[in-house]
């Protein structure tokens, strides 16, 4: 979808689906999306079936699908090429237990911008005899992308990146280090937890092998819900041992002496799906899916640039990266008590986050040039916390 132009005031538009903003300012959707009036009624739809049907298996099975296909449209690829998952933890955990790291190929390279789940995940198969390599990060946080590609050899079994670091808020250059680990021959793993709804990305296009993330963020949606995308091209020979009924090829066979899986993608799935996280996750997305990921990107970039330029002129210190390739969803900024500070901001009805010394700010579409104005004005307030 082509941005508008000019760029549409999404806020003025959208805001007032958002309750939250009656009592504080929020801007905190790296952690979790705003919940929207249409996002809160859903809950009910879910309620209703238990209420007026007891079991309504028809409508979740239903749900489900829904999910599938809304993913499906919103990274503009094939429904076979994605599976629902409840967490981004799930979709990981299911590939590694497909990969074989004992036939020639065990290595692992990732980066020192992952969150816990990536890093956990590819450690734990040291057990099955996985060596795992992770690559420093530059001066500024990015992540170094010729380190990576230098470090890719034919010993090489998958490359695993986070396309946006969920305490630094540096996005990372994806398509070299794709091309380069397919050259050797290895598979690639996308973290895209911290961008998807908020910064393009078509995976049509982007070629990765594997792409995980989930919909409580920027998607709008809640936890228990996550998407494994799986490139059929060049994963349909990987079947994992991480597995449920779920991801049976026939769901109601009901077969407990074989295992037979999917085809498609839905084979990385499991057990029974968390059905009362879809109602409320579909339309979320949906809703994003309207409004449009170019719109959204670029109306927040206008909010991140007057955020940066508030907060720099306190004195304060931006350390995600400036350079509009390399910055993503939320600006981090260097606190002395990160802790505190977000306490202190609370106090000032402004909602954030943290992690790794740094206060996340993470605006969407709902906020607003007011809400930059007060940010600004309760970092002021709190500039004792402020690391220069």
């Amino acid at each position: 979808m082509a941005v508008d132009s000019p760029v549409k005031d999404l806020a003025s538009i959208y805001r007032s689906q958002f309750s939250v903003f009656e009592h504080v300012t929020y801007v905190n959707s790296c952690s979790q999306g705003a919940l929207a009036d249409s996002v809160k009624a859903s809950f009910d739809s879910y309620i209703s079936t238990l209420e007026l049907q007891g079991s309504a298996w028809g409508d979740w099975a239903g749900y489900q699908e829904t999910m599938r296909a809304l993913f499906a449209k919103f990274f503009e690829v094939p429904t076979a090429e994605i599976a629902v998952t409840t967490s981004a933890s799930a979709g990981v955990s299911a590939v590694a237990s497909a990969l074989d790291f004992t036939k020639g190929r065990n290595k692992i390279i990732t980066t020192e911008n992952e969150f816990p789940t990536i890093g956990q995940t590819w450690h734990a198969q040291e057990l099955r005899g996985a060596v795992v390599h992770h690559i420093p990060s530059n001066a500024d946080l990015t992540v170094n992308v010729a380190a990576m590609i230098d470090a890719i050899d034919d010993q090489t079994l998958i490359v695993s990146i986070t396309h946006g670091c969920y305490h630094n808020g540096a996005v990372t250059e994806l398509e070299p280090i794709i091309e380069a680990a397919h050259k050797k021959g290895a598979l690639v793993l996308v973290d895209a937890y911290q961008t998807a709804g908020a910064v393009p990305l078509n995976l049509s296009t982007l070629k990765a092998d594997f792409v995980v993330g989930g919909t409580l963020k920027y998607l709008l949606g809640v936890p228990g819900v996550g998407f494994l995308y799986a490139r059929s091209e060049t994963t349909s020979h990987l079947i994992p041992t991480s597995t449920g009924w779920f991801a049976a090829r026939d769901i109601f066979a009901m077969e407990i002496h074989s295992y037979d899986p999917a085809k498609e993608a839905r084979r990385f799935e499991s057990g029974t799906p968390a059905i009362p996280s879809l109602y409320p996750s579909s339309t979320g997305l949906s809703m994003v899916i309207d409004i449009g990921i170019e719109n959204i990107y670029a109306y927040v970039s206008q909010i991140h640039d007057a955020l940066r330029t508030g907060i720099e002129s306190l004195g304060g210190v931006v350390i995600t990266p400036k350079n509009k390739a390399n910055h993503g969803a939320m600006l981090a900024v260097a606190s002395l008590d990160e802790n505190a500070h977000v306490a202190a901001l609370e106090s000032e009805k402004i909602v954030t986050s943290s992690r790794g010394g740094n206060i996340r700010v993470s605006p969407h579409f709902y906020n607003n040039f007011e809400d930059v104005e007060k940010i600004v004005a309760a970092f002021a307030k709190t500039s004792q916390y402020l690391r220069k």
